[in-house]
């Protein structure tokens, strides 16, 4: 199991509509999954949870496929979440 301190960070987040995005990614973790590895953390609102400051990481991530994923858990050094196909997904995400 990924020890906490050994979490991959959430490098950055351009999804704006995120309540727990100001300045960065401020949840304590964050969860991949779902269709087009959406971010499942990720939250429309105008309201700001987190927080408070951008150090996000991965704590868990339900693509198996990723060849970052090893046991439901992210090993890539960072990540970068983006618009693409859902409102927030993981664009670091890499089919095996």
């Amino acid at each position: 199991m990924t020890q906490m301190l050994e979490m991959p960070r959430v490098q950055t987040c351009t999804v704006t509509a995120c309540g727990y995005n100001h300045g960065g990614c401020t949840a304590f973790a964050i969860t991949i999954g779902g269709v087009n590895s959406a971010c499942d953390t990720f939250v429309e609102t105008t309201d700001k949870g987190g927080m408070g400051q951008a150090t996000a990481q991965v704590g868990a991530c339900k693509r198996s496929e990723c060849v970052h994923n090893t046991e439901l858990e992210c090993h890539a050094p960072s990540i970068v979440v983006g618009a693409a196909q859902d409102r927030a997904d993981c664009l670091t995400f890499e089919a095996r």
